[in-house]
């Protein structure tokens, strides 16, 4: 079972060392960055249906009605970039 309930600790340190990592990236570069930390994190998790769930629920194709569709909301950055 995917968790989409807020279990992410330290979430807005964790934002900014993202933010970081990507500074002085090309946009392919990025993208290529974004592409193996989803792939190592999927390793990690390693769980085949909760991957797959997470596709869904990131793609917004989870079926209607679902708890977790209403739940997985993108929240804008608050901060600017220094």
């Amino acid at each position: 079972m995917l968790n989409t309930q807020p279990h992410l600790q330290a979430c807005d340190d964790f934002y900014e060392a993202l933010i970081a990592a990507h500074q002085g990236l090309s946009a392919p570069e990025s993208h290529a960055m974004n592409a193996r930390l989803v792939l190592l994190l999927a390793n990690h998790i390693g769980d085949h249906a909760a991957l797959l769930h997470a596709l869904e629920l990131a793609r917004g194709t989870a079926p209607q009605g679902t708890a977790e569709r209403q739940s997985i909301t993108p929240v804008a950055p608050t901060h600017t970039a220094a």
